[in-house]
């Protein structure tokens, strides 16, 4: 039952809909959707916001959950369009622009305001003036709206393929010097154009709009960038630390008399065996962050292979916030079964408050956040302001899902889990950590361990900025495989060179270490979304620099979990490694 509701989230987000065609001279509907600064992508508002043409009653066409996250809010327009009959400068309504309505026309037009528009669910995208900078000295700005628009719709036999709008050929109206009463009228023309091309092709035109920029190339550079380090990771790691290992085990497991000769200092991993599986303070935390961790790893390796399988579009950020939230949701037992078992391995007695912190450890952070940005959204009037309706539901989909499955997990992994295997018994007395040469403290380690991997990916992440952030339309999956795949290994590699480095020097308290050295490239992610805020795109606005980092603090976030949690076990299968391969005292 539960895999039933979730394919039914999954096909309603995408919002598909299948068209039996039309009759010569049927109604075709035009939705008006939103307006929004073409440079603030998740700037948006409805279109009726506008001192546009509207009807006396706005009436609003029904939205699936991820029309509803995308900021959709498609209302029936005023234009009266006819299946493949053809319309030349027919009048759609005229209008008296008080000097309130002329200024937000002007300021719109200043902020390169878009609209967009629904037919037979293809999107139609045009500005909604036109603005022109000139000359230095002296210095002309002038300010255009457009007042006619030309749809052209092309069909094959009784279906639509494919429209667009335009403005060729039209003179705009000059807002200059308008004052009010300002007098307007809008027109519009239709064109319907046959083509040869198949219904089956829509898609494709529709991704290939010729209003936003085209699809991104493969870069081939930053894969092989990325792929050249990891062989040189792959290589110290397998090669360098593992014939200092060989010499470790050589001069440990020799006779007594010569161990007795060793300069301990320089091999000091094995003098704290009795200290080294001694469990960390804030055990729930701890074990709370590795199940959460567990749980994005699943939910990125789902996305990953969705998007190899093409049901995934990330140009689509309604979908994606649905299928997100929904992996979220029917992922949750994970979190909550590795969260208990190993919590049960270390002795917790307080299980109950461990599912908890399990469960609310992502969800607390986000609901904060969203709710600073849905309420700023709400002042701002945008349309990314949730209805009261989807919070209700979301809501009820983690109640009744989410939640309870991290309960169902926590149970099944507090009762199946046994104690941890572990080579070594702790003593009772912790032994003392001597101090350590700079090049050895944590915040060089955490340095090390989170750039790394962010160079592994920081080209990607461009693209996935412009992608989530822009106007790219991103379709290079087959890469983004590859480079997630590099970005674990570059990640389980340094957490293992950087846990040697820690033990050699006589610090055995390598648990909370392990999970900060890699998640430090969250820190890493922070400061490269600052750079590209403030240097690679032309974003503004309060509302979209709570958008933009609102989100990419919990983006930062979720890498810091995830990359943790790799780094962690990593780090545990070494430790026991290279303890299994001493001899004991």
């Amino acid at each position: 039952m539960l895999s039933y509701l979730f394919l039914i989230g999954i096909v309603s987000s995408f919002s598909v809909q299948f068209i039996e065609g039309y009759e010569i001279s049927e109604k075709v509907i035009l939705y008006v959707n939103k307006v929004g600064p073409y440079f603030n992508p998740h700037e948006t508002y409805h279109y009726y916001q506008l001192p546009v043409c509207r009807p006396e009653k706005i009436e609003h066409k029904s939205l699936t959950l991820g029309e509803v996250l995308e900021g959709d809010r498609m209302a029936y327009s005023m234009y009266n369009i006819s299946f493949r009959v053809p319309v030349k400068n027919e009048k759609l309504c005229s209008l008296t622009l008080n000097e309130r309505e002329v200024a937000q026309l002007k300021e719109a037009i200043e902020d390169l305001y878009y609209f967009e528009f629904i037919i037979d669910d293809l999107p139609l995208h045009g500005f909604i003036g036109h603005l022109e900078e000139g000359g230095f000295l002296p210095h002309s700005h002038k300010i255009y709206l457009w007042t006619h628009y030309t749809f052209n719709i092309m069909f094959n036999s009784n279906k639509i393929i494919s429209a667009n709008v335009s403005t060729a050929g039209v003179t705009p109206i000059s807002l200059n010097d308008a004052q009010a009463p300002f007098p307007i009228t809008h027109t519009y023309s239709v064109n319907w154009i046959e083509t040869r091309e198949t219904y089956d092709d829509r898609l494709k035109k529709a991704r290939s709009s010729s209003f936003f920029p085209k699809t991104l190339e493969i870069h081939w550079l930053s894969v092989i960038n990325s792929a050249v380090l990891v062989m040189l990771l792959l290589g110290f790691v397998v090669v360098i630390l593992t014939r200092i290992l060989r010499n470790d085990f050589a001069r440990y497991n020799g006779d007594a008399d010569d161990i007795e000769n060793l300069e301990c200092d320089e091999y000091g991993w094995k003098i704290i065996r009795g200290d080294i599986f001694r469990f960390p303070p804030y055990k729930s935390l701890f074990c709370a962050i590795l199940g959460v961790g567990c749980q994005f790893l699943s939910i990125a390796f789902g996305i990953v292979i969705m998007s190899l399988l093409g049901l995934f579009n990330v140009h689509k950020h309604g979908a994606m916030n649905t299928l997100a939230f929904l992996l979220y949701a029917f992922t949750s037992g994970v979190a909550g079964y590795v969260s208990a078992s190993m919590y049960k391995q270390m002795g917790g007695k307080l299980w109950v408050w461990n599912i908890n912190l399990t469960s609310f450890l992502f969800s607390g952070p986000f609901f904060i956040i969203w709710s600073i940005q849905n309420t700023i959204a709400w002042a701002y009037a945008s349309t990314q302001a949730l209805p009261a309706s989807t919070i209700t539901l979301l809501l009820a989909v983690w109640l009744c899902v989410g939640y309870p499955l991290c309960i169902i997990g926590g149970v099944l992994g507090k009762n199946w889990s046994g104690n941890l295997d572990v080579p070594c018994r702790t003593k009772h007395i912790p032994r003392e950590i001597p101090p350590v040469n700079w090049y050895h403290s944590a915040v060089v380690h955490c340095i090390i361990g989170g750039f790394l991997p962010f160079s592994a990916i920081s080209v990607e992440l461009y693209y996935i900025f412009a992608t989530v952030w822009g106007r790219e339309q991103y379709t290079l999956y087959g890469v983004l495989f590859v480079v997630f795949f590099i970005l674990l290994s570059v990640t389980a590699c340094i957490s293992v060179a950087l846990t040697y480095f820690q033990l050699s020097s006589e610090d055995y308290k390598w648990w909370w270490r392990s999970i900060f050295n890699a998640g430090s490239t969250g820190a890493f992610v922070l400061i490269y979304a600052t750079f590209y805020y403030l240097q690679r795109s032309n974003m503004e606005g309060l509302l979209q620099a709570v958008e933009f980092f609102g989100y990419t603090l919990l983006t930062c976030y979720v890498f810091f979990l995830t990359l943790g949690t790799v780094s962690f076990y990593a780090s545990l299968r070494f430790v026991r490694y290279i303890y299994q391969n001493v001899k004991a005292d």
